[in-house]
């Protein structure tokens, strides 16, 4: 009779070792169906005999755990971000800090890629993996070990009884970012921005099923002190990360010990040129003292280890050719030009189109149709035209011309004093029309859900909605006639549409489309007034005087509410039920890294608007400003950051990218 334990235990070492061999060392020894076929076993015997459940079983690899929240966990040792550097002065300085520090002038370093992806803490006991939690805020992050389990070059059983405590990145590689994008599109679900973003979202599922679906890995790359101690005899960081190696830890093998700064600068200059070659992305070099027993010596900032430094590369700049200027129209009647380029990959990603912003940016850099100019990316996110090859112009190029006529409607476009932007003035511009029903319903504002892009342009085509009060109309005998629409898709847009009229005035506000009030300003509005009623009779001086309201967006405001037009769309609103009202503000949430410090939010964030986020960081006690300076403590930064990222690098302003952000406010509860 086959002993059912002893055979367990065969086959989870079998495959615990296959995987080692396969995500470890990029060897395969063994024919997929083999390796099915004893994962079907094991899966099968582990069902039929709960009692030898294990839960670092090889076969968590395949999901199926599903928690209802994540648990925060406060770090043992802090999980500190760092220093940013971004030329060859600033790492000689930081050579020189550290010469003076420790008294010798040549310092053995150790330079690891700077893997893109979410920093991760994984701590063992007895060798079996317990916990696997984010980074957080550094000092709180969440318990994710029912997705950390599934990642599968991770070691969920040591062949050393250690308890320790390593840390590292986890990250999509491209190929597993390409496939999951294909298959999103294929479905019509919202793409993922780059890989990174990826392998945050798949990391915080609740269904570990998704996370092991997604093909993560993992790069260890430290510990805290104590697992120094223990894993090496000389207290050598290159040392340590070589016995990670032995216990099957996935360690990079580009990781290399530079004898002095020379080195280092070689070892960036490689990486600079070759990074795109590699199969996950990075966005830098991290530069470390290789031994440890320096690091107290050395010491540390409030937000960063002293001893180490990540150099960041510069934007990648790429040629082509720029082939045509369209012009596209918003919501608000703002006409922009954007450049069509022959598609070109810059810093990883396929760019075919990039905004020119307005007529006196083409102007400026005197760029023409049929000119080769400079794509590049600036923080390897932002796809921008930086200039014109004019030694590359060809003869019969022609300076741009702004277009004088609204491209959706034809009507004469106007250009406002001390503005750089055209506009259509046109009230019943279908492109204006439509842009302004789809920013009322998305998500941050009456958040209608089924009412995309697509259904807006839908019914306003077949005439059912020409504006913002005509969506409260909508019955059931109008929809289920037309093409697309079924009866559990009218029966839900119809149930969005009546839940909307239950939004605060703050959604409400935004949604309209009243120029220059994003929704930081509009919760501002609200939160002073209130009512609508009482914010419509407020004049341009009292409005300026309220905190945070200047006078274009005073003026903007109170002409807005003085328009008989907009007048009667209130009254509109108001007679289909839609709430005019908002609560006063909850008291603040202490304990945050936010409270009382000044946080700027740029770029396009991928879960929220720009506003949204600097409400969450209020309700954390931070300050938010629009502009970065030396008083800035953090930049929240998102797709298309711009000269504010670039000004908080120059600054040392701490950062904290998307996926970061979010980490800072699940651990606040504000997920």
């Amino acid at each position: 009779m086959v002993d059912v334990q002893k055979r367990i235990q065969e086959l989870r070492k079998q495959l615990n070792q296959y995987n080692y061999e396969y995500y470890a060392l990029n060897a395969s020894t063994v024919e997929d169906y083999i390796y099915d076929k004893l994962m079907n076993e094991l899966v099968r015997l582990e069902a039929e005999h709960p009692e030898y459940k294990d839960d670092n079983s090889p076969s968590v690899r395949v999901g199926g755990m599903v928690i209802s929240k994540f648990e925060k966990v406060v770090h043992a040792s802090p999980m500190q971000s760092l220093a940013n550097t971004f030329n060859e002065q600033d790492l000689n300085d930081f050579n020189k800090r550290i010469a003076q520090a420790i008294g010798q002038e040549d310092i053995e370093y150790v330079c690891e890629l700077k893997i893109d992806g979410l920093a991760m803490t994984l701590i063992y006991e007895n060798g079996k993996l317990v916990m696997g939690a984010t980074r957080g805020d550094g000092v709180t992050g969440e318990n994710v070990t029912h997705n950390i389990r599934t990642v599968k070059n991770i070691p969920l059983q040591l062949d050393e009884p250690l308890s320790i405590e390593v840390r590292g990145e986890v990250y999509m590689p491209k190929s597993s970012f390409e496939k999951l994008n294909h298959a999103r599109a294929a479905e019509e679900q919202a793409l993922f921005a780059n890989p990174r973003n990826a392998a945050a979202g798949s990391i915080r599922q609740l269904d570990s099923k998704i996370a092991a679906s997604r093909d993560l890995a993992m790069f260890v790359y430290g510990a805290p002190i104590e697992t120094y101690q223990q894993l090496t005899t000389d207290g050598k960081h290159s040392s340590m990360l070589a016995h990670l190696g032995e216990l099957h830890f996935p360690t990079n093998p580009v990781t290399t010990v530079c004898p002095n700064i020379n080195a280092v600068f070689e070892f960036i200059n490689h990486w600079t040129l070759h990074r795109h070659e590699l199969p996950y992305e990075i966005d830098g070099i991290v530069i470390k003292v290789n031994d440890s027993r320096l690091y107290e010596q050395i010491g540390v900032t409030a937000k960063a280890p002293k001893w180490a430094i990540a150099y960041k590369f510069p934007a990648e700049e790429v040629a082509t050719t720029l082939q045509d200027i369209i012009f596209t129209i918003g919501r608000t009647g703002q006409v922009t030009p954007n450049a069509v380029l022959d598609p070109v990959r810059v810093a990883g990603s396929l760019v075919s189109r990039a905004t020119l912003h307005n007529e006196d940016f083409v102007t400026g850099k005197d760029i023409r149709v049929g000119d080769t100019v400079i794509i590049r990316k600036a923080g390897d996110v932002i796809p921008e035209v930086a200039r014109v090859v004019l030694t590359e112009r060809p003869e019969n190029t022609e300076p741009f011309k702004m277009t004088t006529v609204c491209p959706s409607c034809g009507q004469p476009l106007i250009r406002k004093e001390s503005e750089a932007a055209y506009y259509c003035v046109n009230p019943d511009c279908d492109s204006k029309v439509i842009e302004g029903l789809i920013h009322f319903a998305s998500r941050n504002a009456m958040n209608i859900d089924g009412l995309g892009d697509k259904i807006v342009e839908q019914l306003y085509q077949a005439g059912l909605i020409h504006s913002l009060a005509d969506l409260y109309t909508l019955n059931y005998e109008d929809l289920i006639e037309l093409e697309r629409f079924g009866q559990k898709s009218t029966e839900n847009l119809l149930a969005a549409i009546a839940t909307s009229k239950q939004n605060p005035l703050e959604r409400l506000l935004f949604g309209l489309g009243i120029r220059h009030v994003g929704q930081k300003v509009a919760t501002v509005l609200a939160q002073q007034y209130i009512t609508i009623d009482a914010l419509s009779t407020a004049g341009k001086e009292e409005l300026q005087s309220i905190d945070e309201i200047g006078g274009i967006i005073a003026e903007s405001v109170a002409d807005w509410f003085t328009d008989q037009k907009n007048q009667e769309l209130i009254e509109q609103l108001r007679g289909y039920g839609v709430r005019m009202d908002t609560e006063k503000k909850a008291a603040i949430i202490t304990g945050s890294p936010f409270q009382n410090k000044r946080v700027v939010v740029t770029g396009t964030l991928s879960t929220m608007s720009r506003d949204e986020a600097e409400a969450k960081i209020e309700a954390l006690g931070g300050k938010t400003g629009s502009s970065v300076s030396s008083k800035t403590d953090y930049l929240v930064y998102g797709e298309k950051a711009g000269s504010k990222l670039a000004k908080a690098q120059e600054l040392g302003v701490e950062l904290l990218d998307d996926a970061a952000f979010l980490e800072v406010l699940a651990a606040a509860g504000l997920e």
